[in-house]
């Protein structure tokens, strides 16, 4: 066989086996994006997550409703309707209130979904979250609704006050406007209610503390109208009433709406 013959050939079987190994890696290639589309493959944020934990943005699976950030023209109007027809009276005494007696332990699983309501509500209302097992909400980011603060929410000791759980109506006042009339069940249900439920900043709960609509309201002007509406809304649910301050505090914030 002549020397040019042989370079032919030589030639035309690299051709061939760079055409086969090319062939051979989009093959690779193909398959890998289709089990990664079908979720066969762990994707790199899985591979990143602790051992025992889950990255994940998504809700739990109970139908805990989103908080309203931004209140419709709709919401504000029946906001004004059950604002105009709640009962406006004075408060009633608050001896003996006892936040564990009178509402329950916090927090309960009052909708049966296996996670108590506080780690129910840090699921949904912070983002980038990372769970120990389907409830334990380790970490995530807030976006405090009361003052636009971003707080980086860790679970631990000295870390997990950062972020609290905030009852729209207050406990103690939703005892002095009626809860005392209410059954022990009732008073669990507005205590872990997710409409009466807001994650916020450390500063904000505190500066709160039991106040109404007459002595405190969130440092983020914008977020105010949702927060009244909120709270009317829980106290039409609950049958409770508003006292005379309270009341015209709430008519001022709506009718800046």
């Amino acid at each position: 066989m002549s020397s040019t013959r042989r370079r032919t050939t030589r030639s035309t079987r690299t051709t061939r086996t760079a055409l086969t190994s090319a062939f051979v890696t989009v093959a690779i290639a193909v398959l890998v994006f289709a089990l990664h589309a079908r979720g066969a493959l762990p994707s790199e944020a899985d591979a990143a997550a602790p051992t025992g934990t889950t990255a994940t943005t998504e809700p739990p699976a109970a139908d805990v409703p989103e908080p309203s950030r931004a209140s419709s023209p709709a919401d504000l109007a029946r906001a004004r309707a059950l604002l105009a027809a709640l009962p406006v009276k004075g408060k009633a005494p608050a001896t003996g209130y006892d936040r564990t007696a009178d509402f329950g332990s916090p927090w309960l699983d009052v909708d049966h979904n296996g996670c108590d309501t506080r780690n129910d509500v840090l699921a949904r209302d912070l983002t980038d979250v990372v769970r120990r097992g389907p409830c334990t909400v380790l970490s995530g980011v807030l976006l405090s609704p009361y003052s636009g603060a971003r707080i980086d929410f860790v679970r631990g000791d000295t870390t997990s006050t950062r972020v609290q759980i905030d009852h729209v109506v207050a406990l103690e006042n939703a005892w002095v406007t009626g809860a005392q009339q209410r059954s022990a069940e009732q008073r669990q249900a507005l205590a872990n209610d997710p409409e009466n439920l807001f994650a916020v900043d450390q500063h904000q709960n505190a500066q709160k503390r039991s106040g109404d609509a007459a002595t405190w309201l969130p440092a983020d002007t914008a977020f105010r109208c949702t927060y009244v509406a909120h709270q009317v809304s829980v106290k039409s649910k609950y049958g409770l009433w508003v006292a005379p301050a309270e009341h015209d505090a709430m008519v001022r914030v709506l009718d800046h709406c």
